[in-house]
Protein backbone atom coordinates (compact mmCIF):
# COMPACT_ATOMS: atom_id res chain seq x y z
CA UNK A 1 0.00 0.00 0.00
CA UNK A 2 2.09 2.87 -1.34
CA UNK A 3 1.97 6.65 -1.55
CA UNK A 4 2.08 8.43 -4.91
CA UNK A 5 2.68 12.05 -5.85
CA UNK A 6 1.14 13.46 -9.04
CA UNK A 7 2.10 16.80 -10.54
CA UNK A 8 -0.13 17.82 -13.43
CA UNK A 9 -3.32 16.05 -12.32
CA UNK A 10 -5.42 18.73 -14.02
CA UNK A 11 -4.00 17.77 -17.43
CA UNK A 12 -5.01 15.06 -19.86
CA UNK A 13 -2.61 12.28 -18.81
CA UNK A 14 -2.42 13.36 -15.17
CA UNK A 15 -6.19 13.33 -14.75
CA UNK A 16 -6.51 9.85 -16.21
CA UNK A 17 -3.62 8.61 -14.08
CA UNK A 18 -5.28 10.04 -10.98
CA UNK A 19 -8.44 8.04 -11.74
CA UNK A 20 -6.40 4.86 -12.14
CA UNK A 21 -4.49 5.34 -8.88
CA UNK A 22 -7.62 6.16 -6.89
CA UNK A 23 -9.15 2.88 -8.05
CA UNK A 24 -5.98 0.88 -7.45
CA UNK A 25 -5.58 -1.31 -4.37
CA UNK A 26 -1.80 -0.87 -4.67
CA UNK A 27 -1.84 2.77 -3.62
CA UNK A 28 -3.14 3.95 -0.26
CA UNK A 29 -2.35 7.66 -0.41
CA UNK A 30 -2.43 9.96 -3.44
CA UNK A 31 -1.09 13.49 -3.13
CA UNK A 32 -1.63 15.84 -6.05
CA UNK A 33 0.32 19.08 -6.39
CA UNK A 34 -2.04 21.70 -7.81
CA UNK A 35 -2.21 25.47 -8.27
CA UNK A 36 -5.88 25.39 -7.24
CA UNK A 37 -8.07 22.61 -5.91
CA UNK A 38 -9.74 20.28 -8.38
CA UNK A 39 -13.46 19.46 -8.05
CA UNK A 40 -12.83 15.92 -6.82
CA UNK A 41 -12.88 14.27 -3.41
CA UNK A 42 -11.76 10.80 -2.36
CA UNK A 43 -10.71 9.20 0.92
CA UNK A 44 -7.27 8.39 -0.53
CA UNK A 45 -6.73 11.84 -2.06
CA UNK A 46 -4.96 14.85 -0.62
CA UNK A 47 -4.82 18.03 -2.68
CA UNK A 48 -1.78 20.16 -1.92
CA UNK A 49 -2.16 23.68 -3.30
CA UNK A 50 1.38 24.82 -4.05
CA UNK A 51 3.41 27.65 -5.48
CA UNK A 52 5.62 25.72 -7.89
CA UNK A 53 8.23 28.47 -7.65
CA UNK A 54 8.64 27.51 -3.98
CA UNK A 55 8.50 23.71 -4.14
CA UNK A 56 11.02 23.39 -1.31
CA UNK A 57 8.36 24.73 1.05
CA UNK A 58 6.33 21.56 0.43
CA UNK A 59 9.24 19.11 0.45
CA UNK A 60 7.95 17.22 3.50
CA UNK A 61 4.97 15.97 1.42
CA UNK A 62 7.01 14.93 -1.63
CA UNK A 63 7.91 11.38 -0.64
CA UNK A 64 6.66 7.83 -0.92
CA UNK A 65 6.79 5.19 -3.64
CA UNK A 66 6.57 7.26 -6.80
CA UNK A 67 6.43 10.73 -8.28
CA UNK A 68 4.43 11.00 -11.49
CA UNK A 69 5.33 14.20 -13.33
CA UNK A 70 2.73 15.03 -15.96
CA UNK A 71 3.42 18.76 -16.01
CA UNK A 72 3.35 20.52 -19.32
CA UNK A 73 1.94 23.46 -21.20
CA UNK A 74 1.49 24.63 -24.79
CA UNK A 75 2.96 27.48 -26.76
CA UNK A 76 -0.54 28.92 -27.16
CA UNK A 77 -1.21 28.95 -23.40
CA UNK A 78 2.34 29.97 -22.49
CA UNK A 79 3.93 32.05 -25.29
CA UNK A 80 6.68 33.35 -22.97
CA UNK A 81 9.55 30.89 -23.43
CA UNK A 82 11.01 31.62 -19.99
CA UNK A 83 7.72 30.70 -18.30
CA UNK A 84 7.30 27.71 -20.60
CA UNK A 85 10.74 26.41 -19.61
CA UNK A 86 9.97 26.77 -15.91
CA UNK A 87 6.89 24.57 -16.27
CA UNK A 88 8.40 21.96 -18.61
CA UNK A 89 11.93 21.90 -17.19
CA UNK A 90 12.58 23.65 -13.89
CA UNK A 91 9.65 22.30 -11.87
CA UNK A 92 10.14 18.64 -12.91
CA UNK A 93 13.88 18.83 -12.14
CA UNK A 94 13.26 20.45 -8.75
CA UNK A 95 10.74 17.72 -7.86
CA UNK A 96 13.29 15.07 -8.79
CA UNK A 97 15.87 16.64 -6.50
CA UNK A 98 13.42 16.82 -3.60
CA UNK A 99 12.33 13.25 -4.28
CA UNK A 100 15.93 12.06 -4.14
CA UNK A 101 16.45 13.80 -0.80
CA UNK A 102 13.30 12.16 0.57
CA UNK A 103 14.13 8.66 -0.64
CA UNK A 104 11.51 8.44 -3.40
CA UNK A 105 11.73 5.02 -5.05
CA UNK A 106 10.57 5.93 -8.56
CA UNK A 107 10.15 8.96 -10.80
CA UNK A 108 7.92 8.84 -13.87
CA UNK A 109 8.28 11.66 -16.40
CA UNK A 110 6.01 12.40 -19.36
CA UNK A 111 8.21 13.73 -22.16
CA UNK A 112 7.58 13.65 -25.91
CA UNK A 113 8.58 11.64 -28.95
CA UNK A 114 11.52 13.43 -30.56
CA UNK A 115 12.86 14.94 -27.33
CA UNK A 116 16.44 16.01 -28.01
CA UNK A 117 18.60 18.46 -26.08
CA UNK A 118 20.44 19.22 -29.33
CA UNK A 119 17.29 20.06 -31.26
CA UNK A 120 16.88 23.44 -32.94
CA UNK A 121 13.20 23.37 -31.97
CA UNK A 122 12.57 25.01 -28.58
CA UNK A 123 9.88 22.47 -27.60
CA UNK A 124 11.95 19.37 -28.38
CA UNK A 125 15.11 20.94 -26.97
CA UNK A 126 13.37 21.69 -23.67
CA UNK A 127 12.01 18.15 -23.46
CA UNK A 128 15.46 16.75 -24.16
CA UNK A 129 17.09 18.96 -21.56
CA UNK A 130 14.64 18.03 -18.83
CA UNK A 131 15.27 14.35 -19.55
CA UNK A 132 19.04 14.86 -19.33
CA UNK A 133 18.92 16.97 -16.19
CA UNK A 134 16.60 14.62 -14.30
CA UNK A 135 18.80 11.69 -15.30
CA UNK A 136 21.76 13.52 -13.74
CA UNK A 137 19.93 13.85 -10.41
CA UNK A 138 20.75 10.21 -9.69
CA UNK A 139 17.34 8.76 -8.87
CA UNK A 140 17.17 5.07 -8.08
CA UNK A 141 14.56 4.45 -10.78
CA UNK A 142 13.59 6.83 -13.58
CA UNK A 143 11.00 6.09 -16.25
CA UNK A 144 10.73 8.49 -19.21
CA UNK A 145 7.70 8.21 -21.51
CA UNK A 146 7.87 9.64 -25.02
CA UNK A 147 4.37 9.50 -26.50
CA UNK A 148 3.49 10.66 -29.98
CA UNK A 149 0.40 12.81 -30.64
CA UNK A 150 -2.01 12.33 -27.73
CA UNK A 151 -5.72 11.68 -28.19
CA UNK A 152 -8.41 11.96 -25.55
CA UNK A 153 -11.03 14.27 -24.10
CA UNK A 154 -9.38 17.45 -22.87
CA UNK A 155 -10.86 19.94 -20.41
CA UNK A 156 -10.36 22.75 -22.91
CA UNK A 157 -13.24 22.50 -25.36
CA UNK A 158 -12.17 24.77 -28.22
CA UNK A 159 -8.92 23.21 -29.37
CA UNK A 160 -9.97 23.12 -33.01
CA UNK A 161 -6.47 22.48 -34.37
CA UNK A 162 -6.05 19.36 -32.21
CA UNK A 163 -9.43 18.03 -33.31
CA UNK A 164 -8.34 18.40 -36.94
CA UNK A 165 -5.01 16.66 -36.29
CA UNK A 166 -6.83 13.84 -34.46
CA UNK A 167 -8.98 13.24 -37.53
CA UNK A 168 -5.89 13.28 -39.76
CA UNK A 169 -4.18 10.66 -37.60
CA UNK A 170 -7.16 8.34 -37.96
CA UNK A 171 -6.29 8.25 -41.67
CA UNK A 172 -2.50 8.25 -41.27
CA UNK A 173 -2.08 5.77 -38.40
CA UNK A 174 -2.76 2.59 -40.42
CA UNK A 175 -0.15 3.68 -42.98
CA UNK A 176 2.62 3.93 -40.37
CA UNK A 177 4.15 0.46 -40.37
CA UNK A 178 7.37 -1.11 -39.09
CA UNK A 179 9.75 1.45 -37.62
CA UNK A 180 7.18 4.18 -38.22
CA UNK A 181 4.69 2.70 -35.75
CA UNK A 182 6.10 4.86 -32.96
CA UNK A 183 4.70 7.92 -34.77
CA UNK A 184 1.10 6.68 -34.57
CA UNK A 185 -1.19 8.69 -32.31
CA UNK A 186 -1.68 7.29 -28.82
CA UNK A 187 -4.59 7.59 -26.36
CA UNK A 188 -3.63 9.51 -23.24
CA UNK A 189 -5.27 6.76 -21.17
CA UNK A 190 -2.77 4.28 -22.63
CA UNK A 191 0.12 6.42 -21.41
CA UNK A 192 -1.45 6.74 -17.96
CA UNK A 193 -1.98 2.97 -17.72
CA UNK A 194 1.59 2.27 -18.79
CA UNK A 195 2.89 4.60 -16.08
CA UNK A 196 0.77 2.86 -13.48
CA UNK A 197 1.85 -0.64 -14.54
CA UNK A 198 5.53 0.29 -14.59
CA UNK A 199 5.21 1.73 -11.10
CA UNK A 200 4.21 -1.69 -9.78
CA UNK A 201 7.56 -3.18 -10.83
CA UNK A 202 10.64 -3.21 -8.62
CA UNK A 203 13.32 -1.87 -10.96
CA UNK A 204 16.46 0.23 -10.83
CA UNK A 205 17.95 2.32 -13.62
CA UNK A 206 16.79 4.68 -16.34
CA UNK A 207 14.11 3.45 -18.74
CA UNK A 208 12.97 5.28 -21.88
CA UNK A 209 9.67 4.18 -23.41
CA UNK A 210 8.85 5.25 -26.97
CA UNK A 211 5.26 5.62 -28.09
CA UNK A 212 4.84 2.15 -29.62
CA UNK A 213 6.50 0.57 -26.57
CA UNK A 214 4.13 2.44 -24.26
CA UNK A 215 1.22 0.73 -26.02
CA UNK A 216 2.80 -2.67 -25.41
CA UNK A 217 3.35 -1.93 -21.71
CA UNK A 218 -0.24 -0.79 -21.18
Amino acid sequence: MAKAIIAGASGLIGGLLLDILLQSSEYKDIVILVRKELPIAHQKLKQLVVDFDKLEDYAAEINGQAIFCCLGTTRKKTPDQAVYRKIDHDYPVQMAKIGLQNGIKQYHLVSALGADAGSSTFYMKTKGEVEEDITKVGLKCLHIYRPSFLTGERTEKNRVEEKIVTLLFKVIDPLLMGGLKKYRSIPAKTVAMAMYKQSLKQQEGVFIHLSDQIKQIA
